[in-house]
């Protein structure tokens, strides 16, 4: 969901979005409306292929990403996201793959507004989701340390609330294919960014970005939205001499030329230019005018949450260049 926050009237329509048959009005309003704009989706995506594994973003609405990981030794495939049920069918097709499940990050419609219609067209399909969200469609509800396994693909759950109260992310192995492990984040983390907080305080969220941080450096990052070039542009603003942003943005510049997807990313990339990710480290703390308290974990994690909310206030109002 890409609504700015403001005030009274915002928390209405949030309310109506996420928690009532008018978000999903609203949702195949903008599906149309992307179709119309984006004949061929709003970015060109390629599948990234492992030793019996593909991976592949599929460009849906205004700037969302689904996902469809395939074991091509089996010919299955797990939909990740997938909020257009159109789009994710053509890909489906396209690679002459089985669906056995949908993953839901959360329950945004963008990210869950295809979950009916694709298990009306396959109805074996199992559709997961966080159990303390409200996800369509959902069939086995999920919480944080479950193991789901579909042949060869073995994905585990983590809770990360913060975005909404029951926001999990899904972490594929990728050892059986010779892979990285790939975090399929939904709108927990992004490309140099990471999810507004509409259900969770700072201190919530907080906690949530800190385990993304202990998963290996090499894992994927798999984001459900093209953010890239924004993000990077304020985190250049918020932390100025930081050479691994600065290199990381004039390369999604040239890919952006040509529409080209951004993902993955790597844990061990966001940790070097990720604000969100960065709240303890003293360049990002002296930008907010913030300092650590050297009296205790306590202390030092309110002055990060502090450092969160700050920085998610100042993303919420930057100015991007033209």
């Amino acid at each position: 969901m890409a609504t700015r926050p403001g005030g009274c009237l915002f928390q209405l329509g949030y309310y109506f979005y996420s928690k009532t048959r008018v978000g999903y009005y609203m949702h195949r309003r903008d599906l149309a409306k992307a179709r119309r704009k984006f004949e061929d989706g709003h970015s060109k995506t390629e599948p990234t292929k492992f030793n019996g594994l593909q991976i592949l973003p599929i460009a849906i609405l205004e700037d969302n990403y689904s996902y469809l990981v395939m074991d091509t030794i089996n010919k299955t495939a797990v939909c990740v996201d997938p909020a257009d049920a159109q789009a994710v069918q053509a890909a489906i097709e396209a690679h002459s793959v089985t669906p056995v499940a949908i993953l839901t990050t959360h329950k945004h419609w963008d990210h869950s507004g295809g979950n009916s219609d694709l298990k009306h067209v396959y109805p074996e399909m199992r559709v997961y989701g966080g159990a303390m969200d409200n996800i369509p469609a959902v069939t086995h509800p999920v919480a944080d340390g479950d193991v789901l396994q579909f042949g060869a693909m073995k994905f585990e759950v983590n809770f990360t609330p913060g975005h909404t109260v029951g926001h999990v992310i899904f972490r594929l192995d990728g050892s059986p294919f010779g892979a990285p492990d790939s975090l399929f984040s939904g709108d927990h983390l992004f490309l140099c960014g990471c999810g507004r907080m509409f259900e969770g305080a700072p201190g919530v969220m907080l906690r949530s970005l800190d385990h993304l941080t202990e998963l290996k450096d090499d894992t994927l990052v798999w984001p459900g939205h093209e953010y890239a070039m924004d993000n990077l542009e304020f985190a250049i603003d918020l932390e100025q001499n930081n050479q691994a942003a600065q290199q990381k943005l004039a390369w999604v510049r040239e890919q952006r030329k040509d529409r080209a997807c951004t993902s993955p990313s790597t844990i061990e990339e966001e940790k070097q230019y990720n604000p969100f990710l960065r709240t303890n480290t003293d360049t990002i703390l002296q930008s907010l005018g913030l300092e650590l308290s050297k009296d205790g974990e306590t202390s030092k994690d309110a002055v990060r949450a502090q450092a969160l909310a700050e920085i998610r206030q100042r993303k919420d109002h930057f100015k991007y260049k033209l």
